[in-house]
């Protein structure tokens, strides 16, 4: 059957077609895929005795090829370098990878643009050299489909300088794992834990600078395979457990004594180490696990939710919830509170469940993605349209009687089905917006497995439920809000107009969608935007430049938010358009798989999102969710920075 699959993957492979070449590089080779060339960091060799060449993969969004050691499934990039004259001993090199899920598969390569350098020997220094690169490689999206180039580059004898394309090679050079030295890592101890089918590896390891999301690569393949490993943090983040089971069946001799090579990878930074895992004893870990950390760090993101400005389009059914309460008795008031905290956990809960399904299935997640969908869209619309019309109202919901007034709290004789389903409301109204801390464990969650996913989800659950909650366990709170009276027709009909706002402003989003109007990036602004380009950042960065991207959509609050009050007045906006910095905007308006690559490289699976380069930062630097000036103008100041 695989060798069917691979037969039709090579059937269905497009034909390549070459692209002219620069000084220094060779012909673009052209696929539905991407493309690939072959860069050299010297126009000329004069009497070097050795050549840095790169192979230069820039692939279309969605599709990756794959790392040395491919994972579960895959092969990595083949070359054959038989056809080169004065050319000899050429070694490539391997940037730290990514993780990729696809089809529950764990496999590890890269996506976007990737060069692989690659050093050699000139066999007769001061003679012309002529490379011959004959590729031969697997590009994965839904389908993997085997890709060949063949890539040719004469380099002249004479002097030469280093070409336009040596800052690049250098990047990725300086991705490739070392010994960790230079970022301040290493690895303390590696261990093996356990025996038989539930023997995993753990690795310690230690870092100047907090870590942030890292990840774990064990070879040699032919070991065993492991899962996705599990982190736990302590020591403010300096030091780090990384755990990773076998995969049962896999391990092919006892992991205690068998000599490794483990790659550690935390964003920009990576070590790789040879290892000889010691026994080790279980439940041995040092400081608290990560998982109940994150919870911890889910939870406040959850509150501060609260205080976001996505309350604005809840805000009505929050108050009306809480006035209709006023005199009440203090049973009622703890079970319609607790309804409603039941309707945002479980929403939250549903939440998770789709973004596991989702993640399963080998597409994009992300916070918020939901408003990326028309069909999403419009189905908001007509019911906070419908609920404004009640409030004023135009009509009562009256059959079926359990279903009577199950929207948003303006509707008379509320039921717990109404409260439970109002707080699900709010959940799904509030997912435009992120939060301190909410990108956070967010990122960490999508970045793991189903069960750290339900987990975190219903932390922030329980913190935006927090009020509610709060309600639930004193109840003699609503006591002191007045009592309901004539009065509230005024109020729900204020309430209306804000409902009515708020689906106006969802239709402004849909008719982007539809191609009716145009997205976040042809709004017109204070800021010269430029187009998301993730290629042009590092050619910026080699101008000596500085690059601002913000990523944004037009359904994303906190992303006004920062434009309104940081990104676009006073002393940042005019630094942003200066001539030394070049500011970009990514529209996440609609589903877009470069720009989900783009936020998943730094671990960030929603937005808003902002990253500042330059040649004192060529990796980037991110910013918080909600920014300020002070912090934006200190990242400008160190990205210019040589």
């Amino acid at each position: 059957m695989k060798k069917l699959l691979a037969l039709a993957a090579l059937l269905a492979a497009p034909l390549a077609h070459a692209a002219a070449a620069e000084p220094g590089a060779s012909d673009w080779t052209v696929t539905d895929t991407g493309r690939v060339r072959l860069l050299a960091a010297q126009t000329a060799l004069g009497t070097k005795d050795s050549v840095q060449l790169g192979l230069h993969f820039q692939l279309q969004p969605g599709w990756k090829i794959y790392w040395r050691t491919p994972g579960d499934a895959g092969y990595p990039p083949k070359i054959d370098w038989s056809g080169s004259a004065n050319l000899s001993d050429p070694v490539v090199s391997w940037p730290a990878p990514k993780r990729f899920t696809l089809a529950g598969l764990q496999n590890h390569g890269y996506a976007g643009e990737v060069i692989l350098p690659v050093l050699a020997r000139v066999e007769k220094p001061g003679q012309p050299v002529s490379v011959s690169a004959q590729l031969d490689y697997l590009a994965c999206a839904q389908i993997c489909v085997p890709m060949q180039a063949d890539l040719r580059l004469d380099l002249p004898a004479g002097s030469g300088q280093p070409s336009a394309f040596a800052h690049d090679i250098g990047r990725f050079v300086a991705l490739v794992p070392g010994d960790g030295a230079r970022h301040g890592l290493k690895v303390e101890r590696v261990e093996a834990v356990g025996e038989g089918e539930g023997v995993h590896l753990r690795l310690t390891a230690a870092a100047d600078d907090p870590f942030d999301h890292p990840d774990m690569f064990v070879e040699p393949a032919e070991l065993a395979s492991f899962e996705a490993p599990v982190v736990t943090l302590s020591q403010g983040g300096r030091r780090a457990v990384i755990e990773a089971e076998v995969v049962k069946g896999t391990l092919q001799r006892p992991l205690a004594g068998a000599p490794l090579v483990v790659t550690v990878v935390d964003g920009p930074r990576s070590l790789e180490a040879a290892a000889v895992p010691v026994p080790g004893v279980a439940g041995s870990v040092e400081g608290g696990p990560a998982l109940l950390s994150m919870l911890l760090v889910a939870l406040l993101g959850g509150v501060i939710l609260n205080l976001m400005p996505c309350v604005l389009p809840v805000l009505s059914i929050k108050v009306l919830g809480a006035l209709s309460h006023g005199g009440a008795g203090r049973g009622h008031v703890r079970a319609s509170f607790l309804a409603s905290a039941a309707g945002i956990v479980v929403s939250f809960l549903a939440l998770a469940a789709v973004a596991v399904a989702v993640k399963a299935a080998g597409q994009a997640v992300g916070w918020g993605i939901q408003f990326q969908q028309p069909w999403f869209l419009g189905v908001m619309i007509a019911l906070l349209l419908a609920f404004a019309a009640n409030l004023w109202g135009l009509y009562e919901i009256r059959l079926p009687t359990a279903l009577m007034n199950a929207g948003p709290s303006g509707v008379a004789h509320h039921t717990l089905l109404g409260h439970f389903l109002s707080g699900a409301f709010a959940t799904l109204l509030a997912t435009p917006c992120s939060a301190p801390f909410l990108g956070t464990a967010v990122g960490f969650a999508l970045a793991r497995g189903p069960s750290e996913i339900f987990a975190i989800f219903a932390a922030l659950g329980l913190g935006l439920a927090l009020p509610y909650l709060a309600v639930a366990t004193w109840p003699g709170l609503a006591s002191r809000l007045p009592k309901p009276g004539a009065w509230m027709v005024t109020v729900k009909k204020v309430m209306g107009v804000a409902l009515t706002a708020t689906a106006l402003w969802l239709g402004t989003v849909l008719a982007v969608q539809v191609g009716m109007a145009g997205g976040a990036a042809s709004d017109k602004a204070a800021v010269a935007w430029v187009p998301f380009d993730q290629t042009a950042i590092s050619r910026a960065v080699a101008e000596g430049k500085v690059v601002f991207v913000d990523v944004t959509a037009d359904w994303c609050i906190t992303c006004k938010v920062n434009k309104a009050a940081v990104t676009e007045r006073g002393a940042v906006a005019a630094r942003l358009n200066g001539g030394d910095v070049v500011a970009m905007k990514a529209d996440w308006t609609k589903p877009d798989d470069g720009v989900a690559a783009y936020l998943a490289s730094f671990g960030r699976y929603g937005i808003p999102f902002n990253a500042v380069y330059g040649p004192g930062a060529p990796d980037g630097v991110a910013l918080s969710e909600l920014l300020t000036e002070a912090e934006v103008m200190a990242a400008l100041d160190k990205a210019g920075k040589r």
